[in-house]
C-alpha cells in the first residue's frame, strides 16, 4: 500500500467507529505534556498506561498497521510503539519553538537535519513509522536485543534507558490493536493486555460482518452476466451500508458515464442500459490484503480516500447510481490491490471463509 493509503489507518471517531472507552477519565488520560528525545526521563511518563486519548490510540494504530503491512513481527511493533510513547507520548508533535529538542518532529522526534526526512514528511505518521522500521530492521539481531537497546540503536537518545519502562504498556496496546485489525491473538500477551489496557475499557468492533441486510438478487458471474464481478444485495433505498471489516478507504468517488462516453451524474438514479459505471462507490483495503467494494450508493460516501474505518462503520447509503436498475448494494471482494476483474472472487465464498453468511436473509 502507498503512504496515502496507510495514512491515519485507524484514526477513530470514537462513537461512530464503535470504539468505546470506559468513562471520561479513561478517554482523556492524564497527560499535560509530552517528552521529546531530549526530555528528562525522570519528569514523569507522557502516557498513563491504559488511559489513552483518541489521538494516542490513532497514532498507535498507524504504527501497528504500518508494521503489519511491512511484515514486521509483533516484537518490532512493540519496540516502535514503546519508542513513540517515550519520544512524543504518542502525539504528532510539531515544532515547539524554544521548547523543541533541536529540530525534532513527529511521533518519533526524528530530525530533518539527521536525514530522517523533510519536516512535512516527519509529520506524516505513516512516513515516520516507516522510517523507524527501516532503521530498526537494519539493526543486526534486533529481535534478540532488549527493547531499550534496540530502540536506542535507532534513536540514539540522550537517555538510552528511558524506553524500557514502556514495554508492558506498548505490548498490551499492540496486542489489542492487532487483534482489532486482524482478529489474531498474540500468544503470551494475556497478562500484559489485561493488566495494562484495563479489560473492559476499550471495546472495538472486530472481525467481518454483512455490509447490509438483504438477500442476494444477482450472483457472481452468472451465466447471463459473465462480467458481473460481485453480488447484488437487495435493500431499501437509504439503508445504511457498513464496512464489512476494519481497513482503510482507498477509493470513494463517482464512476458513471453514458454508453457513448458522455458524462453522467452519480447524484441521480442510473440506468441499466444507457449508463455504465459503479456510481458512487467505496473501496476498502483490509490489513490482511483483500479489498471490498461497495457500489451504487445513493449519494457521496460518508468516508473519503485515506480514511480508516472499523467493522460496522457506516460508509454510505443504498442507492441506484451508475449502471443500476434499482436500489441495491453491489458488493465485490478482491484478493489484492488494486481491485481488478482479474482478482475478483465470489463474495459468497469469500465471506463464508470469514464466518459471514451472505445468502441467508
Amino acid at each position: 500500500m502507498t503512504n496515502r493509503v496507510l495514512s491515519v489507518l485507524l484514526a477513530v471517531v470514537l462513537g461512530f467507529a464503535l470504539l468505546c472507552l470506559g468513562g471520561l477519565a479513561a478517554l482523556v488520560g492524564g497527560v499535560s505534556g509530552a517528552a521529546g528525545c531530549g526530555g528528562d526521563p525522570g519528569a514523569g511518563p507522557p502516557v498513563a498506561p491504559g488511559r489513552y486519548s483518541s489521538e494516542q490510540l490513532h497514532h498507535a494504530t498507524v504504527i501497528v498497521t504500518v508494521g503489519i503491512q511491512r511484515g514486521v513481527p509483533f516484537r518490532g511493533q512493540v519496540i516502535a510503539v514503546a519508542t513513540a510513547m517515550q519520544e512524543s507520548g504518542l502525539r504528532n508533535l510539531v515544532d515547539l519553538g524554544a521548547n523543541n529538542d533541536h529540530d525534532s518532529l513527529g511521533l518519533f522526534q526524528q530530525r530533518p537535519s539527521q536525514g530522517w526526512g523533510s519536516p512535512a514528511q516527519l509529520l506524516d505518521p505513516v512516513w515516520a513509522a516507516s522510517r523507524f522500521y527501516d532503521a530498526l530492521l537494519r539493526v543486526t539481531g534486533w529481535q534478540q536485543l532488549p527493547l531499550t537497546v534496540a530502540a536506542q540503536r535507532v534513536q540514539r537518545s540522550a537517555y538510552p534507558d528511558a524506553y524500557a519502562k514502556w514495554e508492558p504498556a506498548a505490548a498490551a496496546l499492540v496486542a489489542a490493536t492487532v487483534q482489532t485489525l486482524t482478529g489474531q491473538h498474540q500468544p503470551g500477551s494475556d497478562n500484559q493486555s489485561s493488566a495494562t489496557v484495563a479489560s473492559g475499557t476499550w471495546c472495538v468492533a472486530t472481525g467481518w460482518q454483512r455490509p447490509v441486510t438483504g438477500g442476494i438478487v444477482s450472483g457472481f458471474r452468472a451465466a447471463g452476466r459473465p462480467t458481473h464481478d460481485g453480488v447484488d444485495i437487495g435493500a431499501g433505498r437509504g439503508s445504511p451500508v457498513h464496512a464489512a471489516a476494519a481497513g482503510v478507504v482507498v477509493t470513494a468517488r463517482c464512476n458513471a458515464h453514458r454508453v457513448d462516453g458522455g458524462p453522467y451524474s452519480c447524484d441521480i438514479d442510473g440506468d441499466p442500459v444507457t449508463v455504465r459505471g459503479c456510481g458512487w462507490y467505496v473501496d476498502i483495503a483490509h490489513p490482511d490484503g483483500p479489498v471490498t467494494r461497495y457500489c451504487h450508493l445513493l449519494q457521496r460516501p460518508t468516508v473519503e480516500a485515506g480514511q480508516p474505518v472499523l467493522a460496522g462503520q457506516v460508509i454510505g447509503l443504498v442507492g441506484s447510481s451508475g449502471h443500476s436498475s434499482g436500489p441495491h448494494l453491489h458488493l465485490e471482494a478482491h484478493t489484492g490491490q488494486p481491485a481488478t476483474s482479474g482478482n475478483a472472487v465470489d463474495p459468497v465464498g469469500f465471506f463464508t471463509a470469514r464466518g459471514v453468511d451472505l445468502v441467508s436473509r
